[in-house]
């Protein structure tokens, strides 16, 4: 293990040390507000959003994988990845910036068309993210490893640290798991996200918050992604 080898295994332990700790007593009353709003609504309307968003995820894990180049990291060390990483989150979070601040600007009807514009600038960054850090996404495995992954950067303290545990072992767990909970990955990303999104549909400040909201989502996947595959690759190396 090299010097940076050495300073990113620090990194990624201090990070892991962070997705420990507790939320903010507003994100665990926020959490709990809408769990009981969750217990309130009828089965029937959870599986219809289940199956959406489950719908909806597929068909973009298929589009994206189909429009990514694979192999570009072939060669590189992980410093060069790390590298090539930070240029392609800066890239995508311009990119849900702007998509944000113009869903924000509409409105409500605009402000709604938000939620899959941004599900798919994710996923389409977590696909070419995977490519960077040598990752085959034609691989079921693999797809499924970048759903742990989004996951984890959007989950309440429970769910969080179970994801992370997941990612740590991914080995052995990748052989256990063959089907995402899908009720709860829906679940758990829409009640990390709806405060900040419901502000966003108010008119007059749905552009700054949708543009300011979109690019700290996107960092905070960056993040998460960024050291998921450190873990992988410095747990795994070649």
């Amino acid at each position: 293990m090299n010097e940076y080898d050495i300073k990113i295994n620090q990194e990624v332990q201090e990070w892991k040390r962070r997705l420990q700790k507790r939320s903010s007593i507003l994100s665990r009353v926020s959490k709990r507000a809408q769990t009981k709003v969750n217990e309130m609504i009828p089965e029937k309307v959870h599986q219809v959003v289940t199956e959406s968003m489950k719908g909806l995820v597929k068909a973009t894990l298929v589009g994206s994988d189909f429009t990514t180049k694979k192999g570009r990291s072939e060669g590189l060390s992980l410093a060069e990845m790390d590298a090539e990483m930070g240029k392609k989150l800066e890239t995508f979070r311009k990119t849900a910036m702007l998509e944000g601040a113009g869903t924000g600007a509409g409105g409500i009807l605009w402000g709604l068309a938000d939620f899959p514009l941004l599900l798919t600038i994710k996923m389409k960054f977590l696909f070419e993210a995977a490519a960077i850090y040598g990752l085959d996404t034609s691989k079921y495995e693999e797809r499924l490893f970048l759903l742990y992954i989004f996951q984890l950067a959007f989950s309440s303290d429970d769910t969080r640290r179970e994801t992370l545990e997941i990612i740590e072992h991914w080995d052995e767990e990748k052989e256990r798991l063959r089907e995402l909970d899908w009720r709860q990955f829906q679940q758990e990303y829409r009640d990390y996200i709806d405060f900040v999104k419901m502000l966003q549909l108010v008119p007059g400040i749905g552009l700054v918050v949708g543009a300011v909201a979109n690019y700290r989502l996107l960092d905070q996947l960056g993040e998460t992604a960024m050291n998921a595959f450190r873990l992988r690759i410095l747990k795994n190396p070649t």
